[in-house]
């Protein structure tokens, strides 16, 4: 699935994008953002611009079944592109990368991009259903040891991808706020619950998967087939409340824990951009069981994993306000999760589920073993029990108000152009009163 899409010789006349280490012309990741004083439209990041998809139809630069995916992509929302074949989002992609490589089509550029800072971001599709899976197996067994040290992973865990459903209407585009939750706590000690403000307030750095073409209900997608009902992926904050989280959980799991927001970035970084970087999906410790037969596929244990580093930074507002750069809090890897997307694919499907263009998976927390890997504070501070000390003085057990969370993640590989997911970012406000 190389083409010349992916030529680390390939450059763009927008001279942004070449050396670009989120938006070069091998990435060409899609989104829907608003110019100064217009409405929302379908665009694609290329350096420090976004190719407006509506002024290129108006341009004529699409023909045929092309121009069909362009107005697929065209819209307030890429539902409709989500909906297409993988082949037909393919020729869009081959037609855009000509489009920006070739010296001709230069003298279009005022008419066809916007400065990215100028512009407004929004979801890049409408979200029907929202699953977050809980595929981080070093979070999954450092949170179970601080919560449930005799038991720190379900019987079940090494036999499927664990997800509950989640809350679509919550899930927000980067650079929105998020409210402290307010909500039933019960610490170690008291008695009886109370209601209040969330006071252990925590990010989980994950990986969001948009889906594409779905199924008709009552009919399972095989594992062999589930990777072309992936478009692509984005980076995803689960934002959770732990006191909250702790009380409410048993016994259905989290609710309004996690519901409170769920930030995205807000450009879709394709499965065909992400080619170069796939990777076999590390083996299982010998005493692990092997995948059920349903869950298992050669091909998707030899390239169903991607190389993503992943980093998560913290800006709180003594940082800001004395100018400083935010703190790299760790760094992590997407190969550090113990199920593939396919597999969550098949999975969630294989009751029969159906699954419809703009349904959001999350990975769950994607976490290493060493200090500094980890995904979340929960895991940092051994669940609060333990202080961080930032750069400047401050110390964090969970994150207070006006501290900005922000994610950022790339692939890297030799021989290859290096290509990034841009930022997903989200400031912690106050509670209100109830």
């Amino acid at each position: 699935m190389i083409d010349a899409t992916h030529d680390p010789g390939r450059t763009s006349w927008v001279e942004t994008a070449n050396g670009h280490t989120n938006f070069p012309i091998q990435n060409l990741p899609i989104g829907i953002f608003s110019p100064p004083g217009g409405s929302a439209r379908g665009g694609v990041a290329i350096g420090d611009q976004i190719l407006d998809i509506t002024a290129a139809l108006e341009a004529e630069l699409f023909k045929g079944a092309v121009r069909d995916s362009a107005e697929a992509a065209s819209g307030t929302t890429l539902n409709k592109l989500l909906a297409a074949s993988p082949l037909a989002r393919q020729a869009l992609r081959q037609r855009l990368s000509d489009v920006l490589s070739d010296p001709v089509f230069r003298p279009l550029g005022p008419r066809l991009l916007h400065d990215a800072v100028a512009c407004m971001m929004h979801l890049p599709a409408q979200v029907g259903d929202f699953s977050d899976f809980f595929a981080g197996i070093h979070h999954a067994t450092t949170g179970g040891m601080i919560n449930r040290p005799d038991n720190p992973l379900s019987p079940n865990y090494k036999y499927m991808p664990v997800a509950y459903h989640s809350r679509a209407s919550t899930v927000r585009p980067s650079g929105m706020v998020v409210r402290r939750p307010n909500g039933q706590r019960k610490p170690p000690g008291q008695v009886e619950p109370d209601f209040g403000p969330c006071r252990n307030l925590d990010y989980e750095m994950e990986l969001g998967v948009w889906i594409g073409q779905g199924n008709e209900i009552g009919n399972p997608i095989p594992i062999a087939d589930a990777g072309r009902h992936v478009v692509g992926l984005c980076l995803l904050n689960d934002w959770s409340a732990r006191d909250i989280q702790a009380w409410e959980s048993l016994p259905l799991g989290p609710f309004l824990s996690k519901s409170l927001s769920t930030s995205v970035s807000p450009w879709i970084v394709t499965a065909e951009a992400l080619e170069p970087f796939r990777i076999p999906q590390p083996p299982r410790p010998i005493s692990d069981p092997a995948p059920l037969p349903h869950l298992l596929d050669p091909m998707d244990q030899a390239m169903g994993c991607f190389d993503i580093e992943f980093q998560v930074l913290l800006l709180t507002p003594a940082m800001q306000a004395a100018h400083q750069a935010p703190h790299r809090m760790s760094v992590s890897n997407a190969s550090m999760l113990y199920w593939t997307v396919a597999q969550m694919v098949a999975h969630h499907t294989s009751n029969g589920c159906n699954l419809l263009p703009g349904d959001l998976f999350g990975s769950g927390t994607i976490s290493g073993t060493e200090p500094g890997t980890e995904g979340c504070l929960l895991e940092m501070t051994r669940g609060g029990q333990k202080s961080i000390s930032l750069p400047n003085g401050e110390t964090r057990t969970y994150l207070q108000d006006g501290d900005e969370v922000i994610f950022t993640a790339s692939c890297r590989k030799p021989n290859h152009v290096t290509i990034g997911f841009g930022e997903c970012r989200g400031v912690v406000t106050p509670a209100l009163p109830i």
